[in-house]
């Protein structure tokens, strides 16, 4: 044998088990688990996928992100979840409301989960206390159905001589019982009248306009809902049709032509939630990471409905609007 041969020989016999050892080193998979829908998610994705990417992961590179979008069908998070723990993900990052969470948090007792979750997270116990988790939990909380009074308030100051509130919710969303609860008590504080729609599909909706027509309220608030979101089109035309001042949870209903937004920065949340996920796959326990509240809220008005609906926007809530829309 030429001594040439004989090296490639040996090179190529003590190359090959480190080879066939780095393939077997699977990359972490991160499963991300949402109530939404892509299209309408794509930039928290993007604050997601930061929040990785600055503790150093990378989609494709060194983690693996397994993606299951429910789009506003509830039911589907439950199987979904089960799906990705039985993979098994190394983390799994429930997003979209409390209904992905408690999903997770039902799939798996071991797998780490970090959540977003729009109530106390330790009534719906997923921890057992804020600043000490415990267990296999943790994440943000938005505390949305806090934010919900004070929706009514912003709606009750736009629209001052507006007596009876309609408040369009998603039975079908388990969310939906404490907002209306929230802005029932609100309202009786205020001395207000609330009406509430339901709607749970896009025929609902339709159903709503219709029943607006004969049974017209003078504002509306749009509840906290995946459906909506995704139907914030329809949702915006309904309010533009029956001239009614409306107001919403996210900042892409007032760019969709929607009138006045308030809720949490998503962006933030979703970017702090890849934060943690980073956090995990360096090895930190969720129990020894409490759970963030939201600190940062955006307030987005839309000046060119509220002309359109002859409508004068308060300086007092211009001059604390985030983003003002021409």
């Amino acid at each position: 044998m030429k001594r040439r041969e004989f090296i490639t020989l040996i090179g190529g016999a003590a190359t090959w088990p480190l080879a066939a050892r780095a393939q077997q080193i699977a990359m972490p998979v991160v499963g991300f688990l949402s109530s939404r829908s892509p299209e309408e998610s794509a930039s928290h994705v993007r604050a997601f996928q930061q929040g990785l990417n600055a503790l150093g992961y990378v989609d494709g590179r060194n983690v693996k992100i397994d993606y299951r979008w429910a789009e506003g069908h509830y039911e589907r998070l439950k199987s979904f979840a089960a799906e990705l723990a039985a993979r098994p993900a190394t983390v799994i990052v429930a997003t979209g409301g409390n209904v992905s969470a408690t999903a997770a948090k039902t799939a798996t007792a071991t797998i780490p989960i970090v959540f977003i979750a729009g109530e106390d997270p330790v009534k719906l116990g997923l921890v057992t206390s804020l600043d000490r988790p415990g267990g296999n939990a943790t994440g943000m909380s938005t505390f949305t159905s806090e934010l919900v009074a004070k929706r009514l308030e912003l709606l009750h100051e736009l629209a001052p001589k507006a007596a009876v509130i309609g408040v369009l919710v998603n039975p079908d969303y388990p969310g939906s019982a404490p907002e209306i609860a929230t802005v029932q008590q609100a309202a009786r504080e205020t001395g207000l009248r609330i009406r509430v729609l339901n709607a749970s599909s896009e025929h609902d909706i339709d159903a709503v306009s219709e029943t607006l027509a004969k049974q017209p309220v003078e504002a509306l608030l749009v509840g906290a809902d995946a459906l909506f979101v995704r139907r914030r089109d329809q949702l915006v035309a309904l309010a533009r049709r029956h001239l009614v001042p409306s107001i919403y949870d996210l900042r892409e209903y007032p760019e969709a032509g929607g009138l006045i937004s308030y809720g949490t920065n998503l962006t933030e949340i979703y970017r702090q939630v890849g934060v943690y996920a980073g956090r995990i796959l360096r090895g930190v326990k969720p129990a020894d990471l409490p759970v963030e509240r939201a600190t940062r809220f955006d307030l987005v008005i839309n000046l060119g409905t509220a002309k359109a609906l002859n409508l004068r926007i308060p300086d007092r809530l211009l001059a604390l609007a985030d983003e003002v829309i021409e």
